[in-house]
């Protein structure tokens, strides 16, 4: 067994929301909920389905992120799956684990132990950056979990890594975490807002008015919460952790282990997961589907969610036809 893998599924209990300052927006037609899970708890930004009787997908967000980055493409999906999208330990507004373990095995684990708490997997399962890493892990060991996966820019080991990317590589070294924090303590949420958006999106100028402003409200209650440059920085590390395993926890080596049909989704402008690293992305996962965007940058499923939704919506029809009746 992986260690990944964990034998205790205990029913999950509801549980008040985490603690916080300000209140988490939360879209039409989507509902928020706390699982509490011994040692941990998970918030879950829930999207139903149009119908009963659809299969479950579970969406999982990147380094940073939270499940309202999802926001833009469960709605599109919602005729295909009855969606969920989790806030990762220390993210979001699930607080922080109560072992403190932010490594990409840790995450994969609050996942499964999500999915094995709730008795809904198999799942469409989606992942972008971190949490593509996270949910092939998932994958590779926990094959009875996945119908489908769907990997957004996921971070995947790189051994020339763009220099864009430094600086989030730099937050996994002890004490730097910290140190920016004190640097930037004059930044105004505005400001770091817009540093985010040139990272992270390859046309900056899609982002509304409207968005721009729920991300500044985001991004000051993040700011408030007192583990916020923590989650960061051990998440940060867990990522770097992850590239450095060798052998069969290596995650290029999971990869090859996945035998869910999978949707490979880069973009030509993305500042943090190299475009170059689609095709051997595409090699390695068997089978696997590409979906090139020239424009996008490293959030494909924010910047262009109609043509993520698209492909994700072909991929999970494909697979749901070869399993009607079996």
């Amino acid at each position: 067994m992986s260690s990944t893998e964990l034998p205790d599924s205990r029913t999950a209990d509801a549980a008040p929301a985490a603690p916080r300052s300000r209140p988490v927006r939360i879209a039409d037609g989507e509902e928020l909920r706390s699982v509490a899970l011994p040692g941990l708890s998970l918030t879950v930004r829930a999207r139903p389905g149009t119908r009963t009787g659809l299969p479950p997908a579970l969406y999982v967000h990147g380094l940073g992120g939270s499940s309202q980055n999802w926001s833009a493409l469960m709605p599109l999906l919602a005729d295909a799956v009855d969606g969920e999208a989790v806030d990762l330990p220390g993210f979001g507004v699930s607080p922080p684990p109560d072992d403190g373990d932010y490594s990409v095995t840790g995450h994969a684990r609050a996942v499964i132990r999500l999915l094995d708490a709730a008795g809904r997997g198999p799942v469409h399962l989606f992942g972008n950056s971190l949490g593509g890493a996270v949910v092939t892990r998932v994958a590779a060991v926990r094959p009875d979990l996945v119908r489908t996966l769907t990997l957004v820019s996921p971070a995947l080991p790189e051994l020339r890594a763009q220099r864009t990317a430094w600086p989030t590589a730099l937050l996994a070294v002890p004490g730097v975490a910290g140190l920016f924090a004190r640097m930037s303590r004059d930044w105004t949420p505005e400001q770091r807002v817009r540093g985010v958006l040139s990272l992270c999106y390859g046309d900056p100028s899609r982002v509304t008015d409207e968005g721009f402003l729920h991300a500044v409200e985001e991004m000051e209650r993040r700011l408030e919460l007192p583990y916020f440059w923590d989650a960061m920085a051990r998440s940060s590390r867990g990522i770097v952790d992850a590239y450095t395993l060798g052998g069969q926890h290596g995650l290029w080596r999971q990869a090859e282990r996945v035998l869910a049909p999978t949707l490979l989704v880069y973009g030509g402008r993305d500042r943090l997961v190299s475009y170059r690293m689609a095709r051997r992305a595409a090699a390695a996962f068997r089978g696997a589907r590409l979906l090139s965007l020239p424009d996008a940058g490293h959030v494909a499923m924010m910047e262009e969610p109609e043509t993520v939704a698209a492909a994700a919506r072909e991929l999970i029809a494909d697979h749901d036809a070869r399993h009607d009746g079996s």
